[in-house]
Formats: structure tokens, C-alpha cells, sequence
């Protein structure tokens, strides 16, 4: 345990990482160490630096491997997390991705929460099942996991909370299942980045995260990290990450270690702003439920006081007898929300979710969908106005039942 581990998240978020001054002097943050080769003094000292990688260090060989730069971000994510290892990836999806290769093998079973995010289906449709792993749903929030777990299953993998809809799961009793059983529990932590919870310390194994969402907090870079809490497993890892060709460029780390900074100020501005918008918008009449966990009627919201340190800045808002036109139509006349796909930047977004992606959501009993919205560092007030002038907009357009907008 490091002298930074004993102190608060947002002192830990400031110095992690950071260079030192032993040399009497040092920068503020980590220069941007660029390189494809990595060169030697001579050919002892090479085979000393190979030698020295493959029993476990993370020095680098090659440019692949990353410089400095990485490092030290690679260092901050585990003081963040509580981890032993981080290993950068090139996106969020990359980092599922490593984790599923690393943790199965053909023949495995793989159980994950019905409420994680989209893509993983893809993989599991265009990967898994050719390398012969089978992947099933059940849900964190409803179901007893050992009720689905299975003699041949290595992962179980979950997201708390969840996409659209915010269920939470108990990651302790997840935890304690998968200890008990000797297999792997993986968490999908974006959504708190580190900063609001830290699944390792509630049982997990590994913690990965999308450094393109808030840890980056201006929407320029992608990037993801897989943050392992078992020592024991940096070898698989390392062996998977490296038949995947993975890297990740020194630009983009700096930028990743430079938003983290600032990560604590950023999540509770988006989480305060984010609760005031929700209040709001759940007294309008049009509106007839908006997901949030922090709200005190959302389901689960006990487990997330016990685990969390806040909230975020993602809300979904469920309309009164709005049919999917009309909700596209909220969105389309927005002026201060972009409409996109991530969320995590400095700015407000809105996103239309078609019932039909939410259907196999056990949670799910709606019918045409949510609007989900990311509140950003806008001041609260001009999101709400701005959220009310276009749910009035949508409301009286002449919008026949089951028509879309074009």
C-alpha cells in the first residue's frame, strides 16, 4: 500500500502518477513520450530489459509497450481503482474484449447481467461463440447468480449500474459467489469511473473502464483500461494483450492522465446538475418516470447509497403516452443537448432508446422507449429550460400514432 491509498479519492486524483523529483526537479504532469523503437545501450542490456518484462515488470521493449507517458496514467488508474495492474486499450470495447479472451476458453460458459452494455452482444455474436464460449443473461437485480451459474463457467460479468435504466446489482454477494466458486467477477465501472465506486474492493476481479467517457471529460480520445485486482492474473492478461497487438498512443494517454485531474470537480458538478434536471423533470406531467439511481423511488436505490459516493450526470426519461416519434421529436428540437452516442464530455447529449433495445432488459416495461440524456456543466437552469420548451414542442406536434419523423 502506497502513502496515496490512505488518503481521499480527490487528493489521490491530483498527485497519482506524478513525477517525482528525485532528480531535484520535475514537471508538473508527465511529459508526452513518443516512440515506435525502443533503443539499447547494448545487447546485454537488452536481453537484461526482455528478461526483466517477461517475468512480469512493466518495462518497455518495444514502443508497443508504451513509454513513460503510459505509465504513469497506467500507475493513477490503479491508485484510482485499488488495483495491482492497469493495461490501456484502445477503446472501452477493447477492453471487454481482452478481458473475455483472457478469462475463457472453448468450452466456457460466460453468465453477464441482461443490462450491460449493447456491443457486448456483438462480441459475443461475432467472437465468442466461434472460439466456442456461450454466453447467457440473467438479471443482477432479480435473479440469485447461483441460480445460472454453471460447472464450466469462468466469468460472470455485470455493470452496476446499468445501461439505460440504472439497475443495481449487489456486487458483494457477486463477489462472494464468484470467490466461493474460483472463477472470475468482471464489473463494467464507467459509469462511475473510479471516482464514485470501486468494485475491487467489493469482490471483483476486474475493473474496467472507458477512459474515453469521464476520465477523459472532453470527448477528444478514444480509450479504455482493464484495471486487475489479482496480481496473479497480470500474466494471462498480458499474454492475451499481447497477441491482440494492443497500444495506445502517447498523446492520448497524456490527454486521459490530464482529465483525470480534474475528474473529482467534473463528476460532482455533472451529479448535481444531473439530480436537478431529474427533480425537475419528474414533476412535469408528460413525464411518467425518470431513471436515476440516485433518486430515492428508484429500484435499488439502498445498494447504491451503501456503495456509492455520488452520482452522475446520465439520467433516462420515460414519457406519458409519447410514442417513439414524439421522442425522437424531443430530442430533434433540443438546442443545448447534441444528440450522440457517448456521454462523459464536458457537454449535454440526448439519445433516443427504442424500446426494442431495452426489451431484453428484464427491467424494462415500458413500450416506446427513454429519452437518455447526459447532463452536462451547462448551468442546470438552461438544461431545464431548454428540456421543457422542447417536451412541449413534441407534445402538440401533429404526429400521427406510429408515424416518425423524417
Amino acid at each position: 500500500m502506497s502513502a496515496l491509498d490512505e488518503l481521499r479519492p480527490a487528493t489521490r486524483l491530483v498527485h497519482a502518477g506524478q513525477p517525482d523529483c528525485s532528480n531535484g526537479t520535475a514537471p508538473v504532469n508527465i511529459p508526452v513520450v513518443r516512440t515506435s523503437t525502443v533503443r539499447f545501450r547494448d545487447c546485454e542490456e537488452m536481453d537484461a530489459i526482455h528478461h526483466r518484462r517477461d517475468g512480469g515488470e512493466t518495462i518497455s521493449a518495444y514502443g508497443r509497450h508504451g513509454t513513460e507517458t503510459h505509465r504513469a496514467l497506467e500507475e493513477a488508474l490503479c491508485t484510482l481503482e485499488g488495483g495491482h495492474r492497469a493495461l490501456l486499450c484502445p477503446s472501452g470495447l477493447g477492453a471487454i474484449s481482452l478481458s473475455f479472451l483472457a478469462l475463457t476458453h472453448s468450452g466456457a460458459h460466460v453468465l453477464a447481467s441482461d443490462n450491460v452494455y449493447q456491443p457486448i452482444k456483438r462480441i459475443d455474436a461475432a467472437l465468442l461463440r466461434k472460439m466456442g464460449v456461450e454466453v447467457s443473461f440473467f438479471s443482477a437485480s432479480k435473479d440469485r447468480v447461483q441460480d445460472h451459474l454453471r460447472p464450466n463457467t469462468t466469468l460472470i460479468y455485470s455493470e452496476s449500474p446499468g445501461s439505460s435504466l440504472y439497475e443495481m446489482a449487489d456486487l458483494q454477494v457477486l463477489g462472494a459467489e464468484a470467490a466461493r466458486r474460483g472463477i472470475a467477477l468482471v464489473v463494467d465501472n464507467t459509469w462511475a469511473s473510479g471516482y464514485l465506486f470501486n468494485p475491487l474492493a467489493s469482490g471483483a476481479t476486474v475493473s474496467i473502464l472507458a477512459n474515453t467517457k469521464y476520465i477523459s471529460g472532453h470527448s477528444d480520445l478514444m480509450q479504455g483500461a482493464v484495471v486487475l485486482g489479482d496480481p496473479a492474473l497480470a500474466k494471462t492478461f498480458d499474454a492475451a494483450y499481447d497477441a491482440m497487438g494492443f497500444c495506445v498512443g502517447a498523446d492520448d494517454a497524456y490527454l486521459a492522465l490530464r482529465g483525470l485531474r480534474t475528474l473529482g470537480v467534473r463528476m460532482e458538478r455533472h451529479g448535481d446538475n444531473a439530480l436537478k434536471v431529474a427533480e425537475h423533470l419528474r414533476r412535469l406531467p408528460r413525464v411518467r418516470r425518470v431513471y436515476c439511481p440516485a433518486l430515492p423511488d428508484h429500484p435499488g436505490h439502498e445498494l447504491w447509497k451503501r456503495d456509492f459516493r455520488g452520482t452522475n450526470g446520465l439520467i433516462s426519461v420515460e414519457f406519458d403516452d409519447f410514442e417513439w416519434a414524439r421522442i425522437t421529436a424531443v430530442a430533434d428540437h433540443l438546442s443545448l443537448f447534441s444528440i450522440g452516442a457517448s456521454w462523459g464530455g464536458y457537454e449535454s447529449l440526448a439519445l433516443p432508446t427504442h424500446g426494442d433495445k431495452l426489451a431484453s432488459q428484464s427491467s424494462w416495461s415500458g413500450a416506446a422507449g427513454v429519452l437518455r440524456l447526459h447532463i452536462g456543466l451547462e448551468d442546470p437552469q438552461d438544461l431545464i429550460d431548454d428540456l421543457v420548451r422542447a417536451i412541449d414542442l413534441a407534445a402538440n406536434l401533429p404526429i400521427p400514432i406510429g408515424a416518425a419523423i423524417s
